[in-house]
């Protein structure tokens, strides 16, 4: 028997094949999620050793074992698949099948088929013979136990003339899947106890796939009669098969990654798009990371961008899903390397331990803090370190042992002093909102010298829909380069309370632009609710804002949305910031 395997050109399959083929998965398959759908999916039935064959189409015979037994027989259709319902004659001395082809009833002697049958068909009983299907055996615990030697008779429908009953070409194509009849080549598909012999027609498959037009047609093409697919799930073959013969799609939770592995093996871009679909509805938080694993696989940036994006708007209960800890260290990266996720810089890093603990096992290694660092690579770097709050990554972080020496005292340092030291790890806030950023200013013009002696500057706002405020723009110093330490807040000013604040820090570069100083996470804020923004900054005299606006008004360029921000005089100390002149001149935010 010839191993056949035909070249695709998109590399990505071949990497995908050949990490199938060699096994690197903990089973040698794809995997397949439990998603809720009842049921087993496609056509497969169960196959417990290497000679027992599938059930075929409406009851046709399934693919012959003859050629390894001796033994013959002509296939009839019965009344459904898998029905075992065969016309059998067996002799103590030898078993023999023989098949009648009869409009009514036949009649069968004890070792010999009667004139009935010939007649009945209106043929000689050789010419009977002839145009009978290619022999088929059923498997041998489908044979009947008789004591004796008498024949067992048993009425099917014939194969003869089986294109009378199919109306349409879909239909008769339909019929021929997973069917001895007229098959001309066999593909044992699987490997070990799992193979299955499945027959197929090389001309269905050389019309709806390149890759088998290639190979029984193209240069290279194979001459072999049975061809060996041990790379490719049977269940995932015949939903394969299924579909290019009649356009009808099998899969399911348990058969849907290999049958997409199969689809791109064999070039049928329609069923591809079929099992993304499936996955896309039935994408859910806990299973979205290794739905990302797959997908970058199987190189589907669509379906890796949606759970992406699913990830981003559940982050907490994506990490908590048992599979999170099962992903790659480059899908990790791919995460932590996003400003869009919706999650504490603490709960990060804490699931970050959960899959360096679990990977060290997958690596034989003992969950020591020196191997949870070495596992975690350059995912490491990626967590944002900065963000936290002090008290945060005192409890955590810093007693984890996973960070050096250096790193925790220059991050306590970062959190405690001014100017603030350099750090290693990113400090840029992450931001789970999607859209554009927007901002608005409420000055008109910019003059110098606004002094600080540790008073906040304040001012009252409220907006006509909801926002969610990401940080505010600040004036910077008016002596040249500066670095300024600075604590911004959000207050609710009904009941006093802060909603949103950071303590950090800035570098300005003595021109009068605006300088953006971020929130740790967005802050919402809610139509026709009145809140206070407060700044409080440590540096030498800044610029100011004068001929300030009570109203400002921010269109969206491809909404046309309105958002409009009214302002008034923030009662008590607020350093003498006003609605005309004053501070915090810039409130950045997403809609």
């Amino acid at each position: 028997m010839l191993s056949c395997f035909i070249p695709v050109a998109n590399p990505a399959v071949r990497s995908i094949r050949s990490k199938m083929a060699t096994g690197e998965s903990s089973n040698n398959r794809a995997p397949s999620f439990a998603f809720p759908s009842p049921g087993p999916p496609g056509n497969a039935q169960p196959s417990n050793s290497a000679q027992q064959l599938p059930a075929t189409n409406e009851g046709a015979a399934g693919a012959t074992g003859a050629q390894r037994t001796g033994s013959h027989a002509n296939p009839q259709p019965g009344p459904g698949r898998g029905s075992g319902a065969d016309v059998r004659l067996e002799a103590s001395t030898d078993r023999q099948h023989a098949a009648l082809q009869s409009v009514g009833q036949s009649t069968v002697a004890a070792g010999a088929v009667t004139a009935a049958s010939s007649a009945a068909t209106n043929m000689p009983a050789a010419s009977a013979a002839a145009s009978a299907d290619p022999p088929s055996t059923p498997s041998s615990s489908s044979l009947p136990d008789s004591p004796s030697s008498a024949a067992v008779l048993v009425y099917r429908e014939p194969v003869y003339n089986w294109q009378a009953t199919k109306n349409t070409v879909k239909e008769r194509f339909a019929f021929l899947f997973n069917n001895e009849v007229l098959s001309d080549v066999h593909f044992l598909v699987g490997k070990g106890m799992g193979v299955q012999r499945i027959p197929a027609h090389r001309f269905a498959l050389a019309v709806g796939s390149a890759v088998f037009d290639a190979m029984f047609n193209g240069g290279m093409a194979t001459t072999s009669t049975e061809i060996e697919l041990p790379d490719v799930e049977p269940a995932a073959f015949l939903a394969l098969l299924k579909f290019l013969y009649s356009d009808e799609v099998q899969i399911g939770p348990e058969t849907v990654m290999t049958t997409l592995y199969t689809a791109k093996k064999y070039a049928v871009p329609a069923l591809e798009a079929h099992c993304v679909e499936f996955l896309k509805k039935n994408l859910r938080a806990d299973n979205a990371f290794m739905l990302l694993t797959q997908a970058r696989l199987f190189d589907e940036p669509q379906l890796a961008s949606l759970c992406l994006e699913n990830i981003d708007k559940n982050t907490i209960d994506a990490l908590s899903a048992e599979g999170f800890t099962d992903i790659d260290l480059d899908t990790l990266i791919a995460v932590l390397e996003r400003d869009t996720l919706g999650v504490r810089e603490v709960r990060l890093f804490g699931a970050a331990v959960r899959w360096a603990e679990a990977e060290a096992q997958r690596q034989q290694l003992e969950p020591t803090p020196e191997n949870k660092r070495k596992v975690l690579g350059k995912a490491l770097s990626l967590i944002r370190f900065p963000l936290m709050t002090i008290e945060e990554f005192a409890a955590g972080p810093a007693q984890s042992g996973i960070l050096t020496d250096r790193e925790v005292v220059s991050l306590f340092l970062h959190f405690t002093v001014n100017p603030k030291p350099h750090v290693e790890f990113i400090d840029r806030p992450r931001c789970c909102l999607r859209g554009k950023e927007c901002s608005i200013i409420r000055f008109g013009q910019v003059e110098s010298r606004w002094g600080y002696s540790g008073t906040s500057d304040r001012i009252r706002f409220s907006v006509n829909r909801r926002i969610f405020v990401v940080g505010f723009g600040l004036y910077g110093s008016i002596h040249g380069p500066t670095d300024y330490q600075v604590n911004i807040q959000i207050i609710h000013t009904d009941s006093n309370t802060v909603l949103g604040q950071n303590d950090t820090g800035f570098s300005c570069d003595g021109s009068a632009n605006t300088f953006r100083v971020m929130f740790k996470e967005p802050v919402e804020i809610l139509p026709s609710v009145n809140y206070i923004a407060c700044a409080t900054l440590k540096g030498p005299d800044s610029h100011y804002g004068t001929k300030g606006m009570r109203k400002v008004t921010h269109e969206g360029p491809a909404t046309g949305t309105k958002t409009c921000f009214t302002f008034c005089y923030a009662a008590g100390n607020n350093n003498g910031t006003s609605v005309e002149d004053g501070q915090i001149p810039e409130v950045i935010f997403y809609t």
